[in-house]
């Protein structure tokens, strides 16, 4: 066997590449490394558990040091975005709640508002959805920290944060599946309204979670902050401060944990959350500590707008009057599964022979919305959510783009990561909270 602890070097594209063949480990580490003045390049991606999703992220290292960090996505091709040009206005709820996938309310509402502004009958949406559009976007800024505090948890060593944090997602889940028929990609928020009213059920199952749920919130604390190896992994580790934020168009959580008090349902009202009391959280150390301590709070004033919420619950419709937006779900389980009640198909076939055309033509090509654009931000879980929607006057969006903060905030990856740790790219990385389908749309 050769005595050179090493096999001849061979180029690659990333570089000059050794192979260890053998040898006693104090003889080949006594001499002088041929690796010393080499680049090391790690690939962490995109299959990576830890990178939520199909992210890559190509590492130089020193040691455990890193150097360099780029970030590359585009592996999912959703197309989503292209796909809403070949749909009607109110299809498209149906694309866009399947971008970022943890906040499916958040892009329905805020496509729908477009499209409301667009139509002029932002201020024709009758109170109790306005209501309900806030609880369920509340509900799902709990679901999507949770997700948050859960996955980062199990990524720092807190398995046991994995197990709870999902157990309360579930929980809410339940209630937008009562709500809407599905767990996730709900299409539940339409073009004037809702799609439906929310069952009682569903708001005796919302009152259970404001009772339960501020103890739950500080068993997550009793379990993370305390401990030594929380702290260790968190404090201090990839600090992006306001100005760095400011520089990159870094919002939300990310954002507020600087320092910056910068939440748009304050900021920039929009939907009535200027008439709800809560408060805007912040932090100033700008750590992944920071973060941490953003979300667990941001959860709590989420139950104190959806507590308000239910008190405002009053009787009323969940739609406009016109029939031409809003026509409906008016959806009933069989014994297939969730679909159009009979008793409304039976309504549409006995009806004249015009009023069959006229709602055939009005489902199939959906009404048309005035030429124009327009753009609405909205504060998702993430940050600034928005969306930009052109009407060439037909019955389908010319153009809808969405400036969606996960794209946004993964800019933030090399300063977070360069001159940290390699475990430390883990840590920031995931204080980010990217979700790669709203990212790849």
């Amino acid at each position: 066997m050769s005595t050179d602890a090493y096999a001849s070097a061979r180029e690659t594209t990333e570089g000059r590449v050794f192979t260890v063949t053998g040898g006693d480990w104090d003889e080949v580490v006594a001499g002088t490394d041929p690796l010393s003045e080499e680049r090391i390049v790690v690939n962490m991606g995109p299959q990576h558990p830890s990178t939520h999703g199909v992210l890559r992220l190509i590492l130089e290292l020193e040691g455990e040091t890193v150097t360099e960090a780029r970030a590359v996505v585009g592996y999912l091709h959703t197309g989503i975005e292209k796909n809403l040009e070949f749909r009607n206005w109110t299809q498209g709820t149906t694309f866009v709640t399947r971008m970022d996938y943890l906040a499916p309310m958040f892009n329905e509402f805020g496509y729908c508002s477009a499209v409301e502004k667009l139509l002029g009958i932002d201020d024709q949406i009758p109170e109790r959805a306005r209501v309900l559009r806030i609880l369920m976007m509340e509900l799902n800024r709990i679901s999507s920290h949770l997700v948050w505090l859960a996955t980062t948890g199990m990524e720092l060593g807190a398995l046991s944060m994995m197990i709870y944090g999902f157990r309360e997602r579930e929980y809410i889940l339940d209630i937008f599946e009562l709500a809407s028929g599905l767990r996730m990609n709900h299409a539940y928020i339409r073009p004037g309204g809702l799609a439906q009213d929310l069952p009682e059920e569903a708001v005796e199952r919302i009152r259970e979670l404001l009772a339960f749920m501020p103890a739950r919130i500080e068993s997550y604390e009793d379990l993370l902050s305390g401990s030594p190896i929380w702290q260790e992994r968190t404090k201090g580790v990839a600090v992006l401060d306001v100005q760095g934020c400011l520089a990159l168009g870094v919002t939300g959580p990310v954002l507020r944990a600087a320092g910056l008090p910068w939440d748009l349902r304050r900021t920039m009202p929009y939907a009535g959350y200027d008439t709800y009391d809560f408060d805007v959280i912040t932090h100033a150390d700008a750590d992944v500590w920071a973060r941490y301590q953003v979300r667990v709070n941001e959860m709590r004033q989420s139950l104190r707008i959806v507590e308000q919420a239910l008190d405002r619950l009053a009787p009323g419709p969940v739609m406009v009057e016109d029939r031409k937006i809003a026509w409906p779900a008016q959806l009933a389980l069989g014994a297939d599964g969730l679909g159009n009640s009979l008793g409304h198909v039976a309504k549409i076939m006995g009806q004249s022979m015009e009023a069959l055309i006229h709602h055939f033509k009005l489902v199939t090509e959906g009404f048309r919305v005035p030429p124009g654009q327009v753009y609405v931000p909205v504060e998702s879980p993430r940050g600034e959510l928005g969306v930009h929607v052109v009407s060439d006057g037909g019955t389908r969006p010319f153009r809808v783009h969405y400036r969606e903060p996960s794209f946004i905030n993964l800019q933030a990856i090399p300063p977070l990561a360069e001159g940290g740790l390699l475990a430390d790219v883990i840590a920031g990385g995931a204080s980010l909270d990217p979700v790669m389908g709203g990212c790849d749309r």
